[in-house]
């Protein structure tokens, strides 16, 4: 039961129940006063005694109103709290402030609970977690930055080709605006060229219309004229008469002549139509027979490809035996089936293909897997002969070492003395105890440590009477008067803030009343009104819940659900109205009351926050109040007598004016002895005072002379002493030093002495060890052998193995290669026979043989109609000759007569084209050359046909700009290039303060791991340095110089050690645990002195 120990046992005190308190007392980190205390009980059971914790406060003083405040924990906070107050760690409280006595010899303990509880005092776990905290955030870091680099690097490969697309874009539309300005420039000049062209041409067409005119007319003077000269020679006679009587005379015959006419045209029509007809009929009968040699041409050419396919399929089924044929030639149905065959005997050479390439592949893995076993098994033999071979060498390296060391062993130990040594290390072991003996008798430690006592017992009493000396002479100043403003300041800013609760209260009792219509309860039956109102809320809540239940129950079993009374129809459609009518009536009532119970609930818990607020303001109103209308009515009864008394004062003062005539002459005596009297009044107050606060009241007070006498005689007591000790401590330095020299060189011969029997069991070992590496050596040598006999069939069997799977794949490959040749040929073939069939069926698919039917048909129908043609041709030609014969008859003197007429009607025509000829000729000069016109013309053409190629190379030109500009945006409307140059710089911003943030974290990390060991280091030289002044000032013995708690890392860290409780002696070091001599049991002197050091340096 840890803590009953420190409660007075039950049985002595002849109690069953015993209670005990702990209090201590400390400042905190911040300079303030804090008691903690601490309650414990022991009670005395029936078998047993029970140790129970009651209560743990803290109390501390209100800086302001100067009352103790107490703060109750449970034990975990308060063991949480006290370390927080005091400004240290738990572990310095538990293994170095208020270390048990039955623990305080933990640095002797074993390594694990001493690096256990340094690691706790250091803090070293937490702060070597930290540094793995950091570390690993530095890692994580610049694997980050890695990636925004990598992110960075791509978002400047975007962010330089969005930049080039942008700088092309913009060249593009500059040289694109340069073209547009271009090309208005050269459309202009061609506008300009095409209005010179088109001037030009309309004078070129007319001069050319003219020409055209004059040519056409001149002809046809020529042709007038030409047919007026034969027709004046064909005139048989040249009639003198006027043209008005050869047209009467031509009218005679007009009426027979136009029946004739009529007639013959008619007939020439259907000679013509009949002509027509033949041609047509000729030139289709041309194209029937010219297509009737085409489709027969594909006719022969399907009956011959259906004989080839036959042949091929002959072929391939008598070369292949595929079985049996009818006979030829096949039909389609017959040659699809055996096809079909053809097809699946394809497909079985396929798949023997693959089989055989499969087995192929088996049968090599099979002859490789051998190969490769045999090859492991060498390669394993071989391995272990190399191994073998490797350590015979190493074997034979370490005899040559071995023999080298055990030489120079050899050499070493030929020049030592051993009984010498002996004979040394003995001489110089007596000489140190001999001192230590003489230097333990003489005692210097204890009449130091005497002197010292007496010498800082007068230090202390020069000191208080230094002090004393200085209170003298001291002024001190009052401030009461700052204390008392200070309480009055306080006491009016309570009542201010009660005021305040008060109005708080106030408003929150008028928001009840409203809550409750105007009725406010009392304090204690707050509780009872949210107890009622959430009562009425859960039953409601429950009635609510019972009314479907009931509802369904009465419609189930027709009874009422309470008393199980049957229902008639009526009665149950009743009973479920009025349950359903509830149930809504429920509802609206559970709200009502849901709102009621959460604001009485509401209020309940802001007037629970008031509680102490108004537990104070009902204080003040039962005891404040009362107590201060208690004082104002003194007050006001004590004015009264005041009065009174001034009344009284006021009748005296009459009889005093009489007598003041008679006093004035005193006067001034009388204010010189009052003023004299109070002074003496005040000077003695203040000395009382005086004489109050610094204690110097009574028998014990002592004068400025008597003090100083007494400090000289004491400070010349102290010279004297100082003298004294300063010879004594010479001569215990004298002998020490003397002391340390012997052990000193005892320590030396001990260690020669050590080394010489070191290098007699180092050259014994190095004897063992070379006959252990002799016999290692024959059995590697025998091993080797072994190896190497086993190893020959090995490499036979395995190069027979290698070749045998050569001559295999050789082998199978030449049969593979040989039936995938046989398969080609066969798949060619066959690919051969697809083709014919693929046209066969083309052209039944085209029904070829069906249009050449009917073009046969056409053709025969043609040439019918062609022979009706020709008939009907000779029978119109005939009538036609009857019809001109007569018509050549009667047409002779009419012949004549026009003859006459156009001889005359051609002349009349020459002379007037004549005239016609010699206008237009006329106003050909006016306008000007042909040529001119033309050479201007062509100059003109050919100035517009440079500038509009001028023209379309700009068009052509901007068009490529144009889509190049319109490419180059679509690139830079992908999201890769969407604001690219605010991701490029948010990245790079992101970059830089990362690289920025892990060098802090860097450095960070050195100045922390450098501080943690420069602290580690500074603390333990700190507490070695203590624990050795200590050690030499307490201990006597002659075996132990001091100790030191010495600190090793561990590993490659740094930040990680291991802790040792060392004695020196001499230049020796060993470790004290489990040591047993007369120097190391001193753990009730090694405890206080490592304490001490610890509380020193913590």
């Amino acid at each position: 039961m840890e803590g009953a120990l420190d409660i007075i046992c039950n049985r002595v005190a002849g109690e069953t129940e015993t209670k005990g308190q702990i209090k201590l007392r400390f400042k905190t980190a911040a300079g303030k006063d804090v008691v903690c205390i601490r309650s414990f009980q022991l009670t005395q059971k029936a078998s047993k005694m029970e140790y129970k914790a009651i209560e743990s406060v803290l109390q501390t003083i209100n800086p302001h109103t100067g009352e103790k405040v107490c703060l109750s924990y449970r034990c975990a906070d308060m063991d949480r709290e006290i370390p927080a107050l005091m400004g240290v760690s738990k572990s310095i409280l538990e293994n170095v402030i208020f270390v048990h006595q039955d623990e305080a010899n933990w640095p002797l303990q074993d390594p694990s609970t001493l690096k256990k509880k340094f690691d706790d005092i250091f803090s070293a776990t937490r702060y070597t977690k930290a540094l793995e905290v950091i570390k690993k955030l530095h890692k994580d870091q610049a694997q980050e930055i890695k990636t925004y680099k990598l992110k960075l690097e791509n978002l400047q490969t975007l962010k330089d080709a969005a930049y080039k697309l942008r700088e092309s874009i913009a060249q593009d539309q500059e040289k694109t605006e340069t073209l547009a300005v271009q090309m208005e420039e050269i459309d202009k000049s061609v506008k300009n060229v095409d209005a010179k062209i088109h001037h030009t041409e309309a004078t070129l067409k007319d001069l050319r219309r003219l020409q055209d005119q004059i040519t056409m007319k001149t002809a046809q003077r020529g042709t007038l004229f030409k047919e007026k000269e034969k027709q004046y020679e064909a005139l048989a006679e040249e009639n003198e008469d006027t043209d008005e009587e050869l047209l009467e005379w031509k009218t005679k015959f007009g009426e027979k002549i136009a029946l004739l006419n009529s007639k013959i045209r008619k007939l020439e029509r259907e000679m013509n139509d009949i002509e027509t007809k033949s041609s047509l009929l000729k030139e289709g009968i041309n194209e029937s027979i010219w297509e009737i040699s085409k489709l027969q041409r594909d006719a022969d050419e399907h009956m011959k490809l259906k004989n080839d396919r036959d042949q091929i399929i002959q072929k391939l089924f008598g070369r292949h035996n595929l079985g049996n044929l009818p006979n030829i030639p096949f039909s389609d149905e017959v040659a699809a089936n055996l096809t079909n065959r053809i097809n699946s005997r394809l497909l079985d050479l396929d798949r023997d293909l693959q089989d055989k390439k499969s087995s192929i592949t088996t049968q090599l893995e099979v002859a490789w897997e051998r190969y490769m076993d045999a090859n492991g098994r060498w390669k394993d033999i071989d391995a272990k002969k190399q191994a073998k071979v490797e350590i015979k060498s190493g074997i034979l390296e370490r005899i040559k070492e071995k023999e080298k060391e055990r030489d120079l062993y050899d050499s070493n130990i030929s020049d030592v003395d051993l009984e010498h040594l002996d004979e040394s290390e003995k001489n110089l072991r007596l000489e140190v105890e001999r001192k230590s003996n003489q230097l333990a008798v003489r005692d210097f430690k204890n009449v130091n440590e005497e002197k010292q006592v007496e010498l800082n017992a007068i230090e202390r009493k020069i000191k208080d009477l230094h002090h004393e000396k200085d209170i003298l002479f001291a002024d001190s100043e009052d401030r009461v008067r700052q204390t008392v403003k200070k309480r009055d300041l306080e006491t009016l800013k309570k009542k201010h803030k009660k005021m305040q609760v008060k109005a708080l209260i106030d408003d929150h009792k008028e928001r009840v009343r409203r809550v409750l219509k105007g009725r406010l309860p009392s304090d204690k039956e707050w509780k009872k009104e949210v107890t009622q109102a959430l009562s009425k809320y859960n039953i409601a809540d429950g009635m609510r819940q019972m009314f479907d239940p009931f509802e369904r129950v009465a419609r189930a079993h027709h009874i009422c659900p309470c008393c199980e009374r049957p229902f008639s129809y009526e009665e149950e459609d009743e009973f479920v109205k009025k349950q359903r009518v509830k149930a809504a009536s429920s509802a609206e009532h559970m709200k009502v009351l849901a709102v009621v119970s959460s604001n009485a609930d509401s209020h309940f818990q802001q007037l629970e926050k008031l509680h102490m607020a108004y537990e104070e303001y009902a204080k003040i109103g039962k005891e404040t109040i009362p107590l201060v209308e208690k004082n104002l009515y003194e007050l006001n009864a004590e004015l009264d007598q005041k009065s009174q008394a001034l009344d009284d004062v006021l009748g005296v003062l009459a009889q005093i004016k009489a007598d003041k005539d008679l006093v004035e002459a005193l006067v001034q005596p009388v204010e010189t002895a009052d003023r004299l009297f109070h002074e003496i009044q005040g000077l003695q107050k203040e000395v009382q005072d005086l004489e109050y606060k610094l204690d110097y009241g009574g028998q014990g007070v002592k004068s400025v002379e008597e003090i100083q006498l007494e400090l000289k005689t004491l400070q010349s007591t102290r010279d004297i002493m100082k003298n004294d000790l300063q010879k004594l401590q010479e001569e215990q330095r004298d002998m020490e030093i003397s002391l340390s020299k012997t052990t000193i060189k005892w320590h030396a011969s001990r260690e020669e002495k050590v080394r010489a029997a070191s290098l007699l069991r180092d050259v014994k070992k190095a004897e063992e060890e070379l006959e252990h590496l002799a016999e290692m050596k024959a059995q590697v040598d025998l091993d080797e052998k072994l190896l190497t006999e086993a190893l020959s069939p090995l490499d036979k069997e395995k190069d027979q193995l290698l070749r045998d799977h050569y001559d295999l794949k050789g082998k199978l490959d030449a049969e593979y290669e040989e039936q995938a040749e046989a398969k080609r040929k066969y798949q060619q073939e066959v690919e051969t026979l697809r083709l014919v069939t693929s046209k066969i069926r083309e052209y039944d698919s085209l029904g070829i043989g069906e249009k050449l039917q009917q073009v046969k048909n056409k053709h025969s129908l043609s040439e019918s109609q062609l022979q009706s043609c020709e008939i009907r041709k000779q029978e119109i030609s005939s009538e036609l000759k009857k019809s001109e014969d007569v018509m050549g008859s009667q047409d002779q003197l009419k012949r004549n007569i026009e003859d006459n007429l156009n001889y005359r009607k051609t002349k009349a025509e020459v002379d007037k084209l004549t005239n016609e000829i010699d206008s237009l000729e006329e106003r050909t000069l006016e306008i000007g050359g042909v040529s001119s016109f033309e050479a201007e013309l062509a100059k003109l053409t050919r100035e517009r046909e440079s500038l509009l190629s001028e023209l379309n190379r700009c068009h052509g030109t901007l068009s490529v700009y144009q889509s190049n500009v319109a490419k180059n945006k679509i690139d830079l409307k992908q999201a890769q290039y969407k604001d690219i140059d605010k991701r490029y710089f948010d990245q790079l911003i992101q970059l830089k303060t990362t690289e920025m943030a892990n060098k802090d974290l860097d450095r960070y990390y050195n100045a922390l791991d450098k501080a943690l060991m420069r602290f580690h280091t500074m603390k333990m030289e700190e507490i070695n340095k203590i624990i050795r002044e200590l050690w030499q000032q307490t201990y006597r013995g002659q075996d132990i110089d001091y100790i030191s708690i010495h600190s090793d890392s561990e590993g490659a860290g740094t930040r990680s050690y291991s802790y040792r409780v060392l004695m020196q002696t001499g230049d020796a070091e060993l470790e004290m645990r489990g040591r047993c001599s007369a120097g190391q049991k001193v753990e009730k002197l090694l405890n206080p002195i490592t304490g001490i050091s610890f509380h020193s340096c913590f």
